[in-house]
């Protein structure tokens, strides 16, 4: 691998766990989803949404690691640099992803927990954040499902922006995310 090709992508591993983030994020909208066919109370319907709760808490981890990954290793610079104009909206879409992808998991959590139920984690039961409080559960449950619609909009701005940038702008903003390929 030469010099000036890794020093103008991001970290392998920031590479990896960015493409993991997208892929489990798909499994998390598909697992919810997904119960709605199911009856209510049914194993497949539980396991569903258990499915959920636990790659969305897996997200939230990931998303922390990610953040030290990124604290660590700079982003590098896009060639050619891009209008300075688009700096606010570039940074703007990253701190949105990154809040959503923070806010979404905790909101389940608390939601799990104001419903009094168990909030598992790989063979875990996570402690509850808030005390049981149906009410507040239904609140919170619907400003997750809201929120979720908002996320699949910044997930699709995100790509669009990509796509502007490699296709449009002609820059290497997407290059640098996607794994080098070898030869």
């Amino acid at each position: 691998m030469n010099a000036t090709r890794s020093n103008n992508r991001f970290h392998p591993f920031s590479i990896a766990i960015h493409w993991l983030t997208l892929v489990l994020l798909a499994v998390v909208y598909a697992l919810i989803e997904l119960r709605k066919y199911y009856p209510k109370g049914s194993e497949i319907r539980e396991g569903l949404k258990t499915w959920h709760f636990i790659f969305g808490l897996t997200i939230f981890a990931i998303v922390l690691i990610r953040i030290v990954v990124r604290l660590m290793h700079r982003a590098p610079p896009i060639t050619p640099k891009p209008p300075v104009w688009t700096w606010p909206f570039r940074e703007g879409m990253h701190l949105a992803l990154y809040l959503f992808l923070i806010a979404m998991p905790i909101l389940g959590w608390m939601t799990l927990s104001a419903k009094g139920k168990t909030i598992p984690f790989w063979g875990l039961h996570l402690p509850p954040i808030h005390i049981v409080d149906k009410a507040l559960a239904k609140q919170l449950e619907a400003t997750h499902a809201t929120i979720a619609y908002v996320g699949l909009a910044l997930i699709a701005l995100h790509t669009i922006a990509a796509l502007i940038h490699h296709y449009i702008l002609r820059d290497d903003a997407l290059m640098r995310m996607l794994p080098e390929r070898k030869g």
